[in-house]
């Protein structure tokens, strides 16, 4: 989805395509990164602060209610505000029938021109942690944490069969030309890895459209959101992938079987040697 300078504008617009997707069928609903407000991490700005909420808290209350109406379970990014001065990027599970169930918090956390998110968020404290939704356990990762293989693999041992990946990612306008095909390219393929590697599915929803820079002095500055929302199935397979340029909403049915089809084949939690793997726990390891 497209998003506005108006929160409550947002969150009914969310809640417009919640009911469609349920209408076709859906059983799980994943709502894109921070959907309640544009892409605020574009600059520093402390007044921003104020759009953070608790949770669970009112937009968890207002989904719960959806989800209990619509006989869905929604996956919902969230500006979470923990306490003064600690705010979090959290990720929510809505079950139909028993309201909030838990949340994530965003491990690995950006800091780059337009996206600082390091001045608003505090790295999660909660682990990879899983969620029971009503048809899958599933992980709620949340954008940057999609190029972390380490952090798929995380849930995927804590038994996720669906990766979802509510997501704020597209160019900077003065890249696009030289770099995005393979910019997105990039993005696409390291999700497809994860599939590939853990055998499971996974979902990213992305934003549309341009979202100028609060503090541009041109009207090109700011981020054009590239969309292209998409499914990967198990063996690396795209499922669907939405457009680049519009709203979208779309159902797609996983064959939950294909994960024992994928790893039967291709046992690579078998075959892994955990105990060769101590590397992994380091931040580089010097080799000079």
């Amino acid at each position: 989805m497209a998003c506005t300078v108006d929160p409550e504008e947002n969150t009914v617009r969310a809640i417009d395509g919640i009911r469609e997707a349920a209408a076709d069928g859906a059983d799980i609903v994943c709502l894109p990164e921070l959907f309640r407000t544009r892409y605020f991490c574009q600059t520093e700005d402390a007044s921003l602060f104020a759009h953070a909420e608790t949770v669970p808290g009112p937009t968890t209350d207002l989904l719960a209610e959806e989800a209990r109406k619509l006989g869905v379970d929604i996956v919902a990014s969230l500006f979470e505000r923990r306490a003064s001065g600690i705010y979090h990027n959290t990720s929510a599970l809505v079950r139909a029938d028993s309201g909030f169930v838990g949340k994530y918090r965003k491990m690995h956390i950006p800091d780059d021109p337009r996206y600082y998110e390091k001045f608003y968020f505090t790295p999660g404290d909660l682990g990879f942690v899983t969620f029971e939704s009503r048809r899958a356990r599933i992980g709620a990762l949340i954008c940057w944490d999609q190029w972390y293989p380490e952090a798929a693999r995380a849930a995927s041992l804590r038994g996720a069969e669906i990766l979802f990946y509510p997501t704020a990612i597209g160019w900077h306008p003065d890249e696009r030309d030289n770099l995005g095909e393979q910019q997105h390219e990039a993005w696409e393929l390291m999700q497809r890895s994860h599939a590939v590697a853990n055998g499971v599915f996974v979902v990213s929803v992305n934003r549309v459209g341009f979202e100028p820079a609060p503090d541009a002095k041109t009207v090109s500055e700011g981020i054009q959101f590239w969309g292209q929302s998409f499914v990967a199935g198990p063996d690396g397979s795209i499922w669907h992938r939405s457009p680049s340029d519009r709203d979208d909403v779309a159902v797609v049915e996983l064959d939950l079987s294909r994960i024992d089809f994928m790893r039967h084949g291709w046992p690579f939690l078998r075959d892994r040697r955990i105990e060769a793997y101590g590397d992994l726990s380091e931040r580089y390891v010097d080799h000079g």
